[in-house]
């Protein structure tokens, strides 16, 4: 059985596609690449088929993940399938929520840093988009230490789905 987590942002083009490729990486070293499915969307079409902000791919080319990515917007047919939504601010929580079909559904759609213990009540990872490269460094640092704790939750969804 495949654990299914997608990630949304806006557009998905920075934050989210970012948080998908960090979180691949992280189930791929952690031996969960056959059980464990990793992608991304956006709550809204502004940017499909586009790639990711060359921004976005230049940070996760320089921290040696895998930058390749086309945006798409978030369908709320894909609940049924999906384990975990994984909102990347608090406007994409509750533009999601408000798009799940169930009350099952929007439980299923977390924000990001929850996952971060040091986020300090800070629940949001900054769009970067109108900043410069620090900003997509910092949105980086902060998808990176989130994922820690998302892959150990994970974890436990997967390891109980196998008992």
């Amino acid at each position: 059985m495949t654990y299914r987590v997608c990630f949304v942002c806006t557009g998905n083009i920075c934050r989210s596609p970012m948080a998908e490729s960090v979180f691949r990486a992280r189930v791929v070293q952690a031996g969960l690449d056959g059980l464990v499915e990793v992608d991304s969307a956006g709550t809204d079409g502004w940017h499909e088929g586009e790639g990711a902000d060359p921004r976005t791919v230049t940070v996760l080319r320089e921290h040696d993940y895998d930058a390749g990515h086309t945006a798409r917007r978030f369908d709320p047919s894909w609940f049924a399938r999906l384990d975990l939504v994984i909102a990347l601010d608090s406007s994409h929580l509750g533009a999601l929520r408000r798009l799940a079909p169930t009350e099952r559904d929007a439980e299923k759609v977390r924000l990001l840093r929850s996952y971060d213990p040091a986020a300090d009540g800070d629940p949001d990872v900054p769009d970067p988009y109108y900043g410069g490269a620090e900003d997509f460094a910092a949105c980086l640092e902060m998808v990176e230490a989130a994922s820690t704790g998302l892959l150990a939750a994970v974890r436990e969804q997967v390891e109980g789905h196998a008992a």
